[in-house]
């Protein structure tokens, strides 16, 4: 599973630029399912036919980035933020743009209090010379990403873009793991969520799902000085409570608990007090969907070294792998 999360997360593909990714996700899950489309939106859903509940398992596949808004005359690139990106995780960090032009993250120094650092005041150099040369490679609207390798920490990996390309590896796999299903399942790789949860929203309201359950990073309190939160790398995926857009149902909560519970597969419960999934899209989607997440405790999320530990991705596959194997009709669903 490792080589496939290090292709994953490895693949450029900032929110509104999925493509490159979604080519790669579609290679793999061919074989695995009945059908496979995508919608208007760039969403690639995936569907194991089955007579009983429709059930919507949904990842994102776009990741953070920064969009080129301005040229100087020295060749250096003004940029914007393509969802959460913070200035502190920037700096001397490299990016890359769709073509392949490697940049490094640098700022302005006159006129700088030391320790101040803002997006306004910081600026790519991919090493041009001048506005003209930099024009040749990079032009208004282009977007970079974070270029980094996936590396092996013992048992845990670190990397960029495990956000949300680990969740994809999850789905991809439990569509490997998964023989059959009394369900109908749609394995849903969204679009971006990064920018406001858009791909969720729309493949939902096509879709009409009796469940819906995203799989997504959320962060840890298992760091020096973290701020508190029950969640640590190596005890089990999470059963998420609630976030800033979603408080789990009850019964979904407690289908995805009492599973864990009787396979014996380790589980956290998850009360993230900022940010949100596509769980949180999912659940408001026409009349209301019974949602849920499952997540995977990550460190330095939105970082370009995110860091996890392979048993709780591994766990969350047999998680799903179980939950999709109940005939979701009979449990209410």
């Amino acid at each position: 599973m490792k080589d496939l999360i290090k292709e994953l997360t490895e693949t450029y593909g900032p929110s509104g630029n999925e493509e490159l990714i979604r080519n790669i996700i579609e290679n793999k899950m061919k074989g695995l399912v009945d059908e496979m489309k995508t919608d208007t939106l760039g969403n690639l859903i995936c569907i194991k036919k089955g007579k009983g509940a429709k059930v919507m398992l949904a990842a994102h596949m776009d990741e953070i980035g920064v969009v080129v808004n301005h040229i100087d005359k020295k060749g250096f690139l003004r940029f914007a933020a393509v969802g959460g990106v913070f200035p502190t995780y920037l700096l001397a960090h490299r990016v890359i743009f769709k073509n392949g032009i490697i940049g490094t993250f640098g700022k302005e120094e006159k006129g700088s209090t030391k320790g101040e650092l803002k997006l306004e005041k910081m600026f790519i150099d991919i090493g041009a010379k001048d506005e003209k040369e930099a024009s040749k490679y990079v032009h208004i609207g282009d977007v970079a990403t974070y270029y980094r390798e996936l590396d092996v920490l013992g048992s845990r990996l670190t990397a960029k873009a495990f956000d949300d390309r680990i969740g994809c590896a999850v789905l991809i796999e439990t569509a490997r793991k998964l023989k059959s299903s009394p369900n109908a399942v749609y394995f849903v790789f969204t679009v971006q969520e990064e920018v406001g949860l858009r791909g969720a929203k729309t493949s939902a309201y096509g879709i009409e799902p009796d469940i819906g359950i995203a799989c997504d990073v959320t962060d840890t309190g298992d760091t020096p000085e973290a701020e508190t939160m029950a969640v640590e790398l190596g005890k089990g995926p999470c059963v998420k409570v609630k976030d800033r857009t979603i408080i789990t149902p009850l019964k979904v909560k407690e289908l995805m608990v009492s599973t864990a519970e009787s396979k014996k597969i380790p589980y956290q419960l998850e009360i993230l007090e900022w940010g949100g999934t596509d769980g949180g899209a999912i659940h408001l989607s026409r009349s209301g969907v019974p949602a849920g997440v499952i997540s995977i405790p990550t460190r330095y999320v939105h970082t370009p070294s995110e860091v996890l530990d392979i048993a709780d991705v591994e766990n969350a596959v047999r998680l799903f792998v179980e939950i999709l194997k109940k005939n979701l009709k009979k449990e209410g669903f």
